[in-house]
């Protein structure tokens, strides 16, 4: 994959560095693992960020910032990978988790019964019977979603990787070709 493409849209590690939001983490957010833009540590975070893109809510880029920190991987690309589940794509995504952990389970998968309505009752009882109908979902649900993360992490890093590849092998064979065609004419 071209770099500069990815450092078109990366951030200045010096402005991160100056935010007073990220002063906590001191001298190891400038650490040069955490900006590289090398094939496996694309890949990696790549990885990163679809397995946490999974996690609930607020917690998706949490985990891949905190994950990427620590295994030192490229930051930026683990955290706007993580933007694959928004409004539209989430509730999906939860459903083939959901099957997913059926087939894990054995368990006879399907359509889950739908959730109870909110708009005829006060919110206590709604949250209550919320509460029961997410627990119906149970086990198949509780297994698929990191199961469902960490098989769309590794065919990300895969898919990463190839297109990588293909991607210099095909610059490599344009050079090659350029420079025949440049010495030919001469």
């Amino acid at each position: 994959m071209p770099r500069k493409w990815f450092k078109r849209y990366l951030p200045d590690p010096a402005t991160l560095a100056a935010n007073r939001w990220l002063a906590w983490m001191g001298p190891r957010l400038h650490d040069p693992q955490l900006w590289t833009l090398h094939r496996r540590n694309v890949a990696r975070a790549v990885a990163v960020g679809l397995f946490a893109g999974l996690m609930p809510g607020p917690t998706q880029m949490l985990t891949a910032g905190a994950l990427a920190w620590c295994w030192r991987i490229n930051l930026p690309v683990a955290l706007a990978t993580t933007l694959y589940t928004n409004p539209l794509t989430i509730v999906p995504l939860y459903w083939l988790a959901y099957e997913y952990g059926c087939l894990l389970t054995g368990q006879q998968g399907g359509l889950p019964a739908l959730p109870p309505e909110w708009a005829t009752q006060g919110f206590g009882v709604w949250l209550g019977q919320m509460v029961d109908w997410a627990q119906t979902l149970g086990w198949p649900l509780l297994l698929g979603v990191p199961a469902l993360g960490l098989t769309l992490g590794l065919a990300g890093h895969g898919l990463v990787m190839l297109a990588w590849r293909w991607h210099t092998v095909h610059a490599w064979r344009h050079r090659r070709h350029a420079r025949k065609t440049s010495h030919g004419s001469d």
